[in-house]
């Protein structure tokens, strides 16, 4: 498939921020293991590397590119188990720092049967690291991403029903969604095709800037987690209209790959549009592919 550009106010979609590591960057794998595990451990997820597609696959990113540039040699971190294929999400670096912005805003209003979505993808209910890494900065030696956070102008008209497409289509690198902090989500891959959340180093929210500044996440970091605690809670949006949520099972789980479809959704009772409704929407799951893994429905 041809890779799809996504036009905002404030310019094109940029690839992601930098990765490093020594564990072989994305291809397709025809014969990759899926990961269906009934739960995930966050001291030993599942490292998504490798499960990269051209058609929507469970456990994979469709991705409109399926050829990336290798990583630049370098250690493999110490969060990273090569042997089982698994990262520790509690013991891995995060970036140092504290910083508020106070000019953040975010906005979400339905008007008829669109859901206008209006953002300047800086964080509105939490802080960030200290971007570009100090060189101090412990996370400095495993990723020194030079990059700033700049505010980035983005107004969306969605669908407020929106409705499946005739077949699932593929993300692109770039912005595939927003979250209710009002930062731009991206697919599960980092600029070498690799596990995103794995390989990159983020801040203690999960967010880093990539080269064209803009601030994103590659998952549902754990300020927002930590805050759904009931059985469904909508965390944002993609850029086909469908909801993104946090489901948890009546143990307060969250949902693993097996509970999904191909494009790391399903069908089932949530509040959508302020009523209960059974609807398509995307999962939030602490196994890759984390969010979104193909377009249910039709991307704007």
């Amino acid at each position: 498939m041809p890779m799809r550009l996504f036009v905002f106010i404030g310019g094109l979609v940029a690839a992601t921020g930098l990765g490093l590591g020594t564990v072989a960057y994305a291809t397709s794998h025809a014969n990759a293991a899926s990961h269906t595990n009934a739960t995930v451990s966050p001291t030993a997820v599942p490292l998504g590397d490798g499960h990269v597609s051209s058609s929507p696959r469970k456990g994979y990113v469709d991705s409109c590119s399926t050829t990336f540039p290798p990583a630049p040699p370098a250690p493999t971190p110490p969060w990273i188990d090569t042997g089982n294929r698994t990262w520790n999400s509690q013991t891995k670096v995060a970036v140092e720092g504290s910083v508020s912005w106070p000019t953040a805003s975010y906005s979400v209003t339905v008007t008829g049967t669109t859901r206008e979505i209006r953002t300047n993808d800086l964080p509105v209910d939490h802080t960030t690291g200290v971007f570009p890494i100090a060189g101090s900065d412990p996370a400095h030696a495993y990723d020194p991403n030079p990059n700033h956070i700049a505010s980035d102008l983005i107004t969306w008209n969605l669908p407020a029903d929106p409705v499946a497409a005739r077949r699932p289509t593929c993300t692109s690198l770039g912005p595939i969604g927003v979250l209710n902090d009002g930062v731009v989500l991206y697919n599960a891959l980092d600029a070498n095709g690799r596990d995103a959340a794995a390989h990159e180093v983020l801040d203690s929210c999960g967010g880093h800037p990539d080269q064209a500044d803009r601030y994103h996440h590659h998952d549902v970091p754990p300020c927002i987690l930590d805050q759904a605690t009931g059985r469904s809670t909508l965390v944002g949006y993609a850029v086909d209209g469908y909801g993104i949520y946090v489901e948890r099972n009546a143990n307060g789980s969250l949902l693993t790959n097996a509970h999904l479809d191909k494009c790391h959704g399903r069908t089932s009772k949530v509040m959508w549009n302020g009523r209960e409704t059974r609807i398509y929407h995307y999962d939030a799951t602490l196994e890759y592919p984390y969010t979104v893994g193909c377009y249910h429905g039709t991307p704007i």
